[in-house]
């Protein structure tokens, strides 16, 4: 891995935004941070440090654009910056166009697109969820292609800062919040994962985010409800979950985001957040590991800190502990009279928030944001759309892994035998099973995860009698997150595990997240496919028939028996 993450430093030179970059401060810069500076009211600059919710999804699941109160904030504060969610590639741009025309001071825009801007845009597709690109094995390349079609994407759409990678090691399989979204759990993986994506992203000209600092993947407590504790030494978390930030900062990455976490060694204070403390931001990750660029909190209106500190004193305490741009704070007017009263009394430094103010617009003149250019929106969601689907084809084919075999191999399926795939968790046929159906002469059942007993023997049955040569059960539309069984009702567990230990020889196709899979190992024939579109399906049926390979392993370790790194080698006929 060592040895091709060199070819790529040679391969990719253009690494256009690096940390320093981002905050030179070159004649032009400094004349025209000084002339916006000097044109801004107290209040004003103050609200250059915020970042406002944009958008989000109504209780009918609709995207909702704040755009209303987002002109009122532009007018009234002269906000420094948007973070969008939902909404249509076409509207967003639209509404970036008319933000950006009213504003005094141009709005660095964000967004949380840790797979692209589909992770939030409903007409565009995602690339492929950070724990899939950890069941690669040495993929720096192609990761490094996906942080760059990401930043072609951003760059397309008018965005400037993308709060990604996610460089957290997620090592507790109860994790609610991270899970899916890291690369799993071995640290140098994360780490050259991460950088890759970074630099791709980056080298497009897009700030990239490294979350969540000091590391987020060891909790089982949601920070969107409440505060997650983490009881480890400074120590052990030096050699675990700080290591893939040392390195990506070391790496040039040009922000970090700020988690909400408590961790007692560090900052025992109750109900402190990581997020408000000085003894992290500062005191850690300033001081001690010495990283200079944007950070960012984590969102304020989060419960992890909003339960325990009023709006206003939430952002004081957010620049106390020494960070430069709040994220989502809620009640900007008042959080902007806390922060001036706070100024006044001295409980935060005049000079040190102007110095804040102003490295924030450093960032934002050498974004480009000193000439903003409007988005035209012509064709804007075919483009965006354009790199992801052949990604995703070379992600599933690298993916794929065969967590377990009998006797260590595989035989693939001939429609000369009589063969049965039981598709759980969708009541109609998908594009597997209308292969196995098409190109097979297979039989197709379809079961919901709220099977009944008496339905779950009758299916049974039905395999019994039907004199299979091979059975294949496939795993669909299943949760991302690990409560209730991934969303699996304990009677259709039951029931995937029944036909394990009733037909031996049977398949069983996981289309979702690895950690599933420790439910499911009664079988003898486990194959990980990490996602579940049309691309993965296709592929995980050319695998079936031996027309592609297993190449991938567990990001994570599901099992004391099935460990991180697992996977057998398969190759195509």
């Amino acid at each position: 891995m060592r040895r091709i993450y060199l070819f790529l430093i040679v391969t990719f030179p253009a690494f256009s935004l690096h940390a320093q970059q981002m905050l030179q401060r070159s004649q032009k810069a400094t004349h025209w941070v000084d002339s916006v500076y000097n044109s801004l009211t107290p209040d004003q600059r103050i609200a250059q440090l915020m970042v406002i919710r944009e958008s989000a999804m109504d209780s009918a699941g609709q995207p909702v654009i704040y755009d209303d109160s987002i002109k009122a904030y532009i007018k009234q504060f002269n906000i420094g910056g948007i973070c969008l969610f939902q909404g249509t590639s076409a509207i967003q741009a639209t509404h970036i166009n008319e933000f950006q025309q009213m504003a005094q001071t141009p709005l660095i825009t964000c967004i949380d697109g840790e797979m692209g801007l589909g992770m939030r845009m409903g007409d565009v597709q995602k690339f492929p969820d950070q724990m899939t690109l950890g069941a690669m094995r040495n993929a720096d390349i192609l990761i490094y292609k996906i942080g760059h079609a990401i930043g072609e994407q951003c760059k397309r759409a008018g965005i400037n800062v993308d709060y990604a990678p996610v460089i957290d090691i997620n090592n507790n399989p109860k994790n609610p919040v991270i899970g899916y979204r890291s690369f799993g759990q071995n640290k140098y993986v994360v780490a050259d994962y991460g950088i890759a994506i970074m630099k791709g992203m980056q080298s497009y000209g897009i700030m990239a985010c490294a979350k969540h600092f000091p590391g987020h993947g060891d909790v089982d407590v949601d920070s969107h409800l409440d505060l997650p504790v983490i009881h480890k030494s400074l120590e052990s978390l030096d050699t675990l979950e700080l290591y893939p930030f040392k390195k990506i900062f070391k790496a040039g990455i040009a922000s970090v985001m700020i988690a909400h976490l408590s961790i007692p060694a560090i900052d025992s204070t109750p109900h402190v957040a990581s997020s408000i403390s000085p003894k992290f931001v500062t005191g850690l990750l300033r001081n001690k590991i010495g990283f200079t660029g944007i950070s960012f909190t984590d969102a304020l209106d989060m419960k992890g800190v909003a339960k325990y500190f009023p709006p206003g004193e939430v952002a004081v305490k957010s620049l106390e502990a020494g960070n430069d741009m709040l994220c989502l704070p809620t009640e900007i007017g008042l959080s902007i009279q806390r922060i001036q009263a706070a100024i006044i009394v001295g409980k935060l430094n005049a000079d040190d928030i102007k110095n804040r103010v102003k490295k924030v617009l450093y960032a934002k003149y050498n974004l480009g944001l000193n000439h903003v250019k409007t988005i035209d929106t012509t064709g804007i969601s075919a483009e965006l759309n354009t790199n992801v689907p052949k990604i995703r084809i070379e992600v599933a084919k690298r993916s794929l892994t065969a967590v377990s075999l009998q006797k260590g191999i595989f035989s693939p399926l001939h429609k000369r035998e009589k063969i049965a795939y039981v598709a759980f968790g969708t009541e109609e046929e998908n594009s597997i099973s209308k292969l196995m159906k098409g190109n097979l002469n297979a039989d197709v059942f379809c079961i919901s995860y709220h099977i009944s007993s008496d339905s779950a023997n009758q299916l049974i049955a039905r395999l019994k009698n039907g004199s299979y040569k091979k059975i294949v059960v496939g795993i669909h539309h299943y949760n991302k997150t690990p409560a209730n069984n991934f969303g699996m009702s304990n009677e259709s567990v039951s029931l995937m595990n029944s036909i394990a230990r009733q037909f031996p020889s049977a398949d069983i196709l996981v289309f979702g997240n690895p950690y599933a899979i420790s439910k499911l190992t009664d079988y003898k024939n486990i194959i990980a496919c990490y996602e579940d579109d049309d691309i993965f399906q296709k592929n995980a049926f050319d695998f079936l028939i031996g027309k592609a390979p297993a190449l991938g392993r567990l990001p994570v370790s599901v099992t004391a028996s099935l460990p991180f790194g697992t996977g057998i080698l398969v190759n195509k006929n």
